[in-house]
Order: C-alpha cells, then structure tokens, then sequence
C-alpha cells in the first residue's frame, strides 16, 4: 500500500492513453496486457488483504480530495488499464469504511472471504444475468438457498431468491404477506383490493431495524398503521403487548397482515420469542416474518439453539450472508416456505419474455429483472470452503469474543455492562467517569466513540439504551481475536481519560 494521494491524482491518471488490440472496439485490450494486469490486480488484493490489520481501521477523507472524487472528471481520452490499479492504490483504498479491519467492533459488516473474493472474479467474468433465461448460477442460486434454508433450520420446502442485503429481502417478505393476505381474503384487484389495502396493519418490536419500516412504505403502508410493539426487559417482544395490540386493531375494522420479528436486533442483538409469536399469527391469520439479516443461522450454535425454536414456523425469513458468513457484500438472501408466494407477488410478464414454468426465472421472485450471478457463486464458494462444521465453527468464534468481551469489561471497576445478547453485541458505559454520574443524557460516549475512531487502532459505535448514549462493539469478523478486543478497551480507556484530563 502506498502513502495517501495527492489530490490531483484523478487528473494525473487520466492522462495515460490505452493501448487497443485483440479485437475490434475501443474497449478491446491485447491478450497480453489483460493477463499482466490481471495478475497485478491479483498480487494487490492479496497484498491488501494479508496487511490489513496492519494499517489503520479508518482514516479520514480530506475534503479537497472527497470534493474531487465527487465531482467528476471524465477525460477526453480513455487511459491504460494499469491506472486503475494506481487510482484504487492511491485514491480509494486508504479511505477504508473499516469494516475489514480486525478491530473494528462498529457496524455488522464483515471483511470478504477468501473464496468470495475470488468467486467474484470468476462470477464478473461469466457475467450472467440471473434473472431471466437459462444459467447454471441461477440453478446454484436455487441450490445455495436450499442450503441457506437448511443451516437456518426452515422446512426443506423453502426456496426464495438472493437479493442486495436484508433491506431488500424484507420488502420482498412483505410484498410477499401483503399479496398472499389479500387474496386469502378475496381482494386481487379493484374497489375491494383498495378496500383492503387501506385497512392493512403490521406489526415489529420496537427494536426492529429501520429497513422494516422502508419496506413498509414501499409497498404502501403509512407510518400509521405500521405497529411498534413494546419490549421486555431484555429487549425481546412483549407478545402479551403484540396479542392485545391486534386484537384491538381488528376490533376498529383493520386488517393485521404480518409480524416481523426481531432475530437478532441491530442494537443489543436480542431474539424474540419466535414460538409465541407464531401463536398469536395462527390464531389471528398472520403471516409471520422473522428479520434474521444478522442471526438468522444462529440455531446453529448450540448455546442459541433454545433462542431459535419454532423457526420452522416462520413464513419468510431474511438472512444476509454478506454479514454472519464474510461473503462479499451485496448477497442478501429472502427465504420464504413456500416460495410460490414469492411469485404471486412479483410475476410479471411480457410477449418479450417467456420463462419455462418448470424452471421459473429467478426474475419471478424479485423486483429485479437484471440480477448479478456474483451473489449465486461467492455464496456457493463461501460455504464450500466452509462446509456445515466450519459455519458452526465461525459463528462459535463470533460468540466466544464476544464473551470473552463481556467478561473484561465486567472486570474492570471503571466499566459497566449493560443489557445485551444472545447475540455476539455488547453494550457498556463508562461506570466510574465523572461526567457518567450526572443526571440525564450527556455526549460522554458519543465523544469517547469518536476520539476511539480517530486515533484509527480500533473502532466502536454508540446506541440508545433506557434513554442514554453507550458504547456498542459487534463481534463479526474471521480475523478478529482477544488480542483485538483487547486493543479496542484500551483505545476505549485512553480516550476517555484524554477527555477527563482536558
């Protein structure tokens, strides 16, 4: 890795002119020349990834060269290939957000496998679209979803579809409720349709994350009729509040559709009672939907396994591989029981595209028409390299840090713990600091969070809890160790003795 760049690196690499052969076009490029970049490329991924640790979780963007980056400064002239990599070298990679770093503890995002790297590669240059027409990497797609369904502990007849992440495998889960709700109840289309449509209610803790509330709106739901049910004390939903709450909507005339539980919240990591509220959708007529983006497969470990009964039950659950499993980001994945009401909800067709019934276009369970084959093979990759046991074992891993985390802070007198799990999150404060000790809110966490990120050894976020600001660190990278965490509660009490000393 090179030192940062100059701000006018953008000008001075488009200065190069390209050198045309091996066919006909201006993007054609001698054999040769692709190979050597190809194989330089290669030596800097790897070299990026094997040093990573090694250079600084993150590091600010100086405005001049954001302002340039943003601009634009398409050339009059094309350049050679071997300016790209200089542009990446120089330009783009010593801006990292962070998150392949082994001390970064911020956000549930996870450094690329190995074998995804390299799957995306392979998956760029075969450059399918799996989404219409015949391709093996939209069999696979089927194959890894099965796959998926099996690790997350769903019936063997889920399929679905992989999408760009959670935010859009949740909005095909509710496109998908709200179709199969409404024809359950007679109403496809016209006045009785739009009847229906503006009665409908669904529910999800108040701990959700925001993506529900997006999908919500996209499928026309208002904010109104969109129910956050309370939480317990250890932040799972309260599912004597859920039962209450659809039995008074369905007495005022609405039309409860769909629970979205929590597997796994963003903020503490809670689960919610997946069995309880399974009841109250059968009783009630409800689809039940569980947002597992990040801990949809935790009924894999074994100390989790209670937490995740009764996920046979669901309806539709969401998973991301591109969090738990390292796959490359852009790999979501909406699973669904019966994957036909996927179909009734996004088939589309036109006398310009015919699919074979026996064989539905991947195009049919999605609102996309063009979909990248690079989701099929890096999740493919990613699993058989892994393999069931090495999946236990990664999410073990995850698990055994964040212990051993929660473990340090509980034994340091000027730490506090405070509620989170069972997932690999841990919120804490800083217990004995005395801005900690003054009533109501104060910025001493978020300022400590920020002094930990610029100081660039490791790097943490901050979260809500009972009305006050805390340290949040998640547990979601391979290369992560105790030497790590160790680094991240030094950096934690550095910065909060820098500000006490000011």
């Amino acid at each position: 890795m090179s030192t940062p760049p100059e701000i006018n690196c953008l000008d001075r690499l488009a200065s190069p002119q390209p050198q045309f052969g091996g066919g006909a076009g201006p993007l054609a490029v001698a054999p040769k020349v692709f190979r050597d970049e190809l194989a330089a490329a290669a030596e800097w991924v790897a070299d990026y990834l094997k040093g990573i640790g090694e250079r600084p979780v993150t590091r600010p963007m100086p405005q001049a060269h954001r302002q340039a980056m943003a601009t634009g400064s398409l050339p009059q002239e094309g350049q050679e290939l071997g300016a790209l990599l200089e542009f990446v070298d120089r330009a783009i990679a010593p801006y990292p957000t962070g998150n392949g770093h082994p001390a970064f503890f911020a956000w549930i995002n996870s450094p690329p496998s190995p074998a995804g790297v390299i799957a995306e590669l392979l998956a760029t240059a075969v450059n399918a679209t799996c989404g219409m027409g015949e391709h093996a990497l939209m069999d696979l797609e089927r194959g890894v979803l099965r796959d998926l369904a099996s690790l997350a502990g769903l019936a063997p007849t889920t399929g679905g579809v992989l999408t760009s992440g959670g935010s859009m495998a949740n909005l095909l889960c509710l496109g998908a409720a709200r179709t199969w709700f409404l024809r359950q109840h007679g109403a496809t289309d016209g006045p009785a349709y739009d009847q229906a449509h503006a009665r409908l209610v669904a529910y999800h803790s108040d701990q959700a994350h925001m993506s529900v509330a997006k999908a919500a709106a996209v499928i026309g739901l208002p904010p109104w009729r969109l129910r956050a049910v309370p939480t317990t004390s250890d932040r799972s939903m309260d599912v004597d509040a859920l039962r209450t709450m659809v039995d008074a909507d369905r007495a005022a005339g609405l039309l409860p559709f769909c629970v979205v539980s929590n597997l796994g919240s963003t903020a503490t990591g809670a689960i919610d009672p997946i069995e309880a509220i399974t009841r109250v959708c059968l009783r009630a007529g409800l689809w039940h939907h569980g947002d597992g983006a990040w801990g949809g497969l935790g009924a894999l470990v074994p100390e989790l396994a209670p937490s995740y009964r009764g996920i046979a039950g669901l309806d539709s659950l969401t998973v991301d591989p591109h969090k738990a499993l390292s796959v490359p980001v852009g790999c979501g994945a909406a699973l669904v029981t019966d994957p036909a009401r996927l179909r009734d909800a996004f088939t589309f067709r036109a006398s310009y595209l015919e699919g074979d019934q026996d064989w539905p276009w991947m195009s049919d369970y999605t609102i996309e028409l063009t979909r990248p084959g690079t989701r099929a093979l890096t999740l493919w990759a990613t699993l058989r390299h892994l393999g069931r046991t090495g999946v236990i074992a990664l999410l073990q891993h995850y698990q055994d840090l964040a212990r051993y985390l929660r473990q340090r802070i509980q034994e340091h007198p000027g730490l506090e713990l405070c509620t989170s799990g069972p997932l690999p999150v841990v919120c804490f404060r800083l217990a004995t600091h005395p801005e900690a000790t003054r009533p109501g809110p104060t910025d001493l966490h978020a300022s400590v969070a920020a002094r930990v990120q610029a100081r660039g050894h490791a790097y943490l976020a901050t979260v809500s809890h009972d009305g006050q600001t805390v340290l949040r660190a998640c547990v979601c990278n391979h290369l992560t160790t105790t030497d790590d965490v160790d680094t991240l509660l030094h950096e934690v009490l550095t910065a909060a003795d820098l500000r006490t000393s000011q």
